[in-house]
């Protein structure tokens, strides 16, 4: 990759220097501009799960939808935890608010059919999506990962663009986890696709990070 950790540090830093202050924790965003893809592409398809070292920096709300041994854990660790009749039961309206809650909604994979029906049409145009996880899956490293987790995806543009954090996380921990999306990428669409790069704050001008 031709970006080093020192390189990508200074453009954290930069990114967090520029910009008005404001009320409320500005997420760092990490955006890679990708170069002569084709977005009807198979590789434009990409759409993968990112477990950051580091953490995100806030909170995040992991709910499940399952049944027998896998609903009980998730009930004794107080999570959000939906059993099928639950979801049958659920309006649009309740669907919505599930969707605006959870962050992130596993699935166990013999009832993904009937929570797909019911939640997809809600957590779809939030960028969410349900995901199957396995019956014998363990519930809590399964909070622990997904409470660390964004979305790395190409959407109608041909750029990547995600969290890394928040303005107050450690610049290190902030380019470490940066360093985790970029080499996903890579190692996906290859660094020939790899057009620039810029590091930015939720309200903020972006910063272009610069190659060796």
């Amino acid at each position: 990759m031709p970006f080093s950790r020192e390189t990508i540090i200074e453009s954290i830093r930069g990114s967090l220097e520029v910009g008005k202050p404001r009320r409320f924790k500005q997420s760092v965003e990490l955006i890679v501009v990708l170069s002569g893809l084709d977005l009807k592409s198979q590789e434009a398809k990409l759409r993968e799960v990112v477990i950051l070292p580091r953490g995100v920096g806030r909170a995040q709300r992991v709910c499940f939808v399952a049944e027998g041994d896998m609903l009980l854990e998730a009930r004794k660790l107080g999570v959000e935890v939906y059993s099928r009749d639950d979801i049958q039961a659920l309006s649009k309206k309740d669907a919505k608010r599930v969707a605006e809650r959870c962050d992130w909604v596993l699935v166990r994979a013999d009832i993904m059919g009937v929570a797909g029906k019911v939640l997809g049409p809600a957590l779809g145009p939030r960028g969410k999506a349900p995901i199957p996880v396995p019956p014998n899956a363990n519930v809590r490293e399964l909070v622990d990962r997904y409470s660390r987790a964004v979305w790395v995806r190409i959407r109608n543009q041909p750029q990547i663009a995600c969290s890394i954090g928040t303005e107050d996380m450690n610049v290190e921990d902030l380019a470490e986890n940066a360093l985790t999306v970029l080499d996903l990428v890579e190692s996906k669409l290859g660094s020939q696709r790899i057009g620039a790069i810029y590091i930015k704050r939720t309200m903020s001008p972006p910063v272009e990070l610069k190659p060796l």
